[in-house]
This record gives C-alpha cells, sequence and structure tokens, in this order.
C-alpha cells in the first residue's frame, strides 16, 4: 500500500491532469462503466461539522474506494481548511487497500475541473467576461482552471463577505486578467460565464439576472436544503449535470424539482455531451447551467493519476499492511 499525503498531491498533479481525469470518468458514467454508490452525508452533533461518505466504482479506470469527509466550519479560525478529507483506494481485483490519498487538495482541483469541463462544453466560444460568486478557499482553483478554458478578458465578482474579494482579485491578476468587485445585477449583466462556489442555503442569482446565452456552473449545492441560484433559473436553462440522481435530491435542481418547474427528465448528464450523445449549447442565446453536485467517482479519478504519479516519481510512501 502507498500514502499519498497533502503536499505530495500539490506536487504531482496539475489541472489539466484533474481536468483529463474528471471528464473522462463524466463520460464513462454517462455510458454505464462508471457508477457512484449512495452517499452517506450527516451533521455529527460536534463542531457544527458535516461528515459522510462518497465511493463508487469506474470499471473503465478500475478505480474503486471512497472518499471520507466533510466540512467543519469552525477550521478556518484554527488555520486549517473547512473541508478536511481522505481517499482510500482498493484494488477492484482483490479488495486489498491499494492507496491512501490526502483529499483536500483533491477536493478542490476536481471540483474546479468539473466546472472547467462544463465551461470547454457548453460556455460559449466567444465567451470574455467571467463571473465568480463566491470568494472562499475554492474560488481560486475555480478562477484559475476556468480562466484556461476560453479567452476571458475580465473578472467581475461579488461574495457575501465583500472583504473577502481582494484575495480573489489577486488571482485574477496573477493570470493576467483585469477584476471588479461588482454588485450581482452588474455581473448578471456582464458574465458569459458564471461560477457559483458558495455555502448559500438561499437563491443568490435571480434568473432575471442572467443574461442570453450565459453558462452557469453552479458548485456549492451539494447538500439537502442548500441552494445558490433561482428555481425559475433552471427553468430557463438547458440544465446538465454531473449525476441525475444527485442533482435532483441534493444538487441546485432540488429546489426547481420539488417545485415543479423542471422534471428529472430535463436534466442531462455532461457525459452525454462529452461522448457526443447530445449537442450540448444549441444556440449562441441559450442559457445552460452545469449541476455541480460532486460524485465520488471524480475523487476516485483524481486520486487515482496522483497515486500513479506519485509511485512512478517514487514520492510516495510504501507501508506493509
Amino acid at each position: 500500500m502507498i500514502i499519498v499525503s497533502e503536499e505530495i498531491c500539490q506536487q504531482v498533479i496539475g489541472r489539466q491532469d484533474a481536468f483529463d481525469a474528471v471528464e473522462a470518468v463524466f463520460g464513462a458514467m454517462a455510458k454505464g462503466d462508471a457508477y457512484n454508490f449512495p452517499v452517506i452525508r450527516e451533521a455529527i452533533g460536534h463542531a457544527d461539522a458535516l461528515y459522510g461518505f462518497k465511493s463508487g466504482f469506474d470499471r473503465a479506470g478500475l478505480a474503486l474506494g471512497l472518499k471520507s469527509g466533510g466540512y467543519w466550519p469552525g477550521n478556518a479560525d484554527k488555520g486549517l481548511t473547512n473541508h478536511q478529507s481522505t481517499v482510500f483506494l482498493f484494488d477492484p481485483d482483490t479488495g486489498k487497500l491499494k492507496a491512501l490519498v490526502g483529499g483536500n487538495y483533491l477536493t478542490a482541483l476536481r471540483t474546479a475541473a468539473a466546472s472547467s469541463v462544463s465551461i470547454a462544453h457548453l460556455a460559449r466560444k466567444d465567451a470574455k467576461v467571467l463571473g465568480m460568486v463566491g470568494a472562499g478557499h475554492q474560488s481560486a482553483f475555480q478562477l484559475r482552471a476556468a480562466a484556461e478554458q476560453r479567452d476571458f478578458e475580465k473578472v467581475v465578482a461579488w461574495n457575501p463577505h465583500p472583504e473577502m474579494l481582494p484575495k480573489l482579485g489577486e488571482v485574477a491578476t496573477q493570470i493576467g486578467l483585469e477584476f471588479e468587485a461588482v454588485d450581482r445585477d452588474q455581473l448578471g449583466a456582464e458574465a458569459d460565464v458564471i461560477i457559483t462556489i458558495t455555502s448559500a442555503f438561499e437563491p443568490l442569482m435571480m434568473a432575471s439576472q442572467i443574461k442570453p446565452g450565459t453558462h452557469i456552473a453552479c458548485m456549492g449545492t451539494d447538500t439537502v436544503g442548500k441552494q445558490e441560484v433561482d428555481p425559475a433559473l433552471l427553468a430557463a436553462a438547458t440544465v446538465f449535470t454531473d449525476e441525475v440522481a444527485q442533482s435532483i435530491s441534493l444538487g441546485e435542481a432540488q429546489h426547481a424539482i420539488a417545485q415543479g418547474l423542471i422534471a428529472e427528465a430535463d436534466i442531462t448528464p455532461i457525459g452525454n455531451v462529452i461522448n457526443s450523445a447530445h449537442p450540448g449549447r444549441s444556440s449562441a442565446d441559450e442559457i445552460t447551467l452545469f449541476d455541480g453536485t460532486g460524485v465520488g467517482l471524480q475523487d476516485l479519478a483524481v486520486a487515482s493519476v496522483a497515486a500513479d504519479l506519485a509511485a512512478k516519481a517514487g514520492t510516495a510512501t510504501r507501508v506493509a499492511l
């Protein structure tokens, strides 16, 4: 068995590795070659933490395992990342534990990879302005990954806590993009692509604020009750997701489904677009929305790549069980 620490993960796997791994596993899911097991996610009654498991098996990539972890809201005050997780990989031929892989960096990396996959396949080719709703830990990962998918010229951003925006502005400056902190009306009016990456439980962007042709990647809603956008926006958009079952139960679509604004059949797995079974965007004025709920197979895909790269580089720690 090998152990791949957080530090080693950051050394061996980058954004393109994660993009390729996530795109491939979304395609495998759509073909029925990979599937997620039911998610367990519970409040533990201590430290206001949410804790759970995401797991699955990718027959195409031979990735079997689970991610264990959750969200500890008080960690920021302790100098720690709020999201804490570890990925366990098993040999699909024998069931033996194959690797323990730090999951914090990989969670941010794979979440950003998912939104960037959606941008690559669904956003207009001429998109120039990127809108960011949220400025927490994962926002920098989202911004850097998104910027590699289109020739963006400007970033407009809003956050419930505006004092956090300058740090995101520094990231934009580092990659050569103009940055402006704006209100939500201006963000919707200017942005060609919008990424929402918050822990909100109420709509932050309304359907009336979104202009025709926009692509929205909703990346923060992964729990029953969470919400980032107006349910009417999903009714106005062509909706795609990582996994339909999660989208309707704990993703952004849960609210539109509950209100009868859309049906399960209205949601398309993005893997169908990747596999050319669905055309994706059909016009320049179409609003597309990706409901990124975060599936266990994403974690297994990037963790498998990280483990393989670390093993080849000789930087993984080998342990005899």
